[in-house]
């Protein structure tokens, strides 16, 4: 069995969306491009602020970000988009050029500040803040740039759970951090170069938080070809920071990471991006997420990313199969269904007999169930076995794929009916190639 790798089929131009249902997987959106991703708990839900790429309107390549939008969610599965916090057209210092990069969020004394780099008329990079009653906004942004932050990007607060103090971290081929006068707008004192972290490579994306005392810095660091996520841990956040390791290593084929780290509902989750959406073009990222934990002594395990990602999926929903937790050692494939239109998703070929794909954390719930509904097809015919737990766990169900290229929607009766939370198999037991789109109970 083959647990946890990337295996795509890379191909198509640049994504063009169709509406998709909402994910439980990664990546956590299909509709639009959201990279470098800000976690933060707010008000009982994860809030996620992530910097929007977009196909240059000129067409062209690179990095483009006209815009901010936020979405939360309480289950990590369905992501609600509300909408538009920030836009270039309406920040009086902001150069209207598509360069809003990567942005956070903090709650203090019953504001939140949402901080932003962006192109300032002046031709640098400079943070902003807008403030907000409500996660979601409405944000109004401040008239001007915080001034005494020097030119730079990517900005991270940390809020001091032992005293309420703010400090603002932000990169600019090191990583500097200058406490916020209270007004949470000012800076109270000048910033600092933190030490004792790599002297090249430092290009982007600082995250800051705390946990039993101990306060991490973790950023990108480009390790030639592509960024790996690395920590370093201190006894106050202004440092000395101590390097501690590696959280994530670099992507193969996307040369950025970017991420954040937060504690919800008494789990921790990594969020970064991929390109899932835009297999030939990495500035067009897409936001992910997967289960992060702390040794004992406080240090974190490193992490493989993954399809499957962190949600808890119900049955009763159109499973995404291909977002697979584990696949047999030979027989599989996924590739897009539209190579042309990337947010449509994927699909997986099962393309010999006792082939497998396993697709962890399905909530069955406590009512009955009696059928399942299969999205697949087989140009020749095929049958597939759903089973649970395992590829020779307990038979859920048989079923018969019709023959035909085109896709069908094909139901068969539960052979039993399972309740509670299981892993979902699928199995082909035929001689000819299957692909499945998507599995649902009812």
């Amino acid at each position: 069995m083959k647990k946890l790798p990337f295996r795509f089929v890379l191909f198509s131009a640049c994504s063009l969306f169709a509406c998709a249902d909402a994910l439980a997987d990664n990546p956590l959106m299909l509709d639009t491009f959201a990279a470098d991703p800000t976690a933060r708990f707010f008000e009982g839900k994860i809030y996620l602020y992530p910097s929007h790429d977009i196909i240059p309107p000129n067409g062209g390549r690179g990095f483009c970000m006209e815009d901010y939008h936020v979405y939360s969610s309480e289950n990590l599965m369905d992501w609600t988009d509300h909408g538009v916090i920030v836009t270039q057209e309406k920040v009086e210092w902001v150069n209207p050029n598509y360069g809003m990069w990567a942005p956070d969020c903090v709650f203090k004394d019953g504001k939140y500040y949402f901080y932003f780099p962006a192109n300032s008329r002046g031709a640098n990079k400079r943070v902003g803040v807008a403030v907000a009653d409500k996660p979601y906004g409405p944000f109004t942004p401040e008239p001007n740039y915080i001034p005494d932050i020097p030119p730079s990007i990517d900005p991270s607060v940390l809020i001091d759970p032992k005293d309420g103090a703010a400090y603002i971290f932000y990169s600019m081929n090191a990583i500097f951090v200058a406490k916020l006068k209270d007004n949470m707008l000012e800076l109270e004192t000048a910033p600092v170069k933190i030490d004792n972290l790599p002297t090249e490579g430092l290009v982007e994306g600082p995250f800051a938080f705390e946990r039993n005392g101990i306060y991490y810095l973790t950023f990108p660091h480009d390790v030639g070809g592509g960024e790996a996520l690395e920590y370093a841990t201190a006894d106050n956040p202004m440092g000395p920071y101590t390097m501690k390791g590696t959280i994530m290593g670099k992507h193969k084929d996307c040369w950025t990471n970017h991420h954040s780290l937060v504690l919800y509902k008494g789990q921790w989750y990594l969020f970064y991006h991929y390109k899932d959406l835009s297999p030939r073009d990495d500035t067009r990222r897409s936001a992910r997420a997967e289960f992060l934990t702390f040794n004992e002594d406080g240090t974190i395990q490193p992490i493989v990313p993954t399809l499957r990602g962190v949600g808890i999926c119900d049955a009763k929903r159109k499973i995404q199969i291909d977002r697979y937790s584990a696949v047999s050692e030979s027989g599989t494939e996924v590739s897009y269904l539209n190579s042309e239109k990337t947010g449509e998703g994927w699909k997986i070929a099962l393309s010999a007999k006792g082939a497998f794909v396993q697709y962890d954390r399905v909530d069955f719930g406590e009512e009955t169930l009696k059928s399942v509904k299969i999205r697949a097809n087989a140009s020749e015919g095929g049958a597939i076995e759903l089973r649970l737990d395992k590829a020779d766990g307990p038979l859920l169900a048989k079923i018969e794929i019709p023959e035909g290229a085109e896709w069908k929607e094909t139901s068969a009766k539960l052979e039993t009916a399972p309740t509670k939370q299981h892993n979902l198999v699928a199995v082909s037991t035929g001689e000819n190639p299957v692909e499945i789109d998507w599995v649902s109970f009812e």
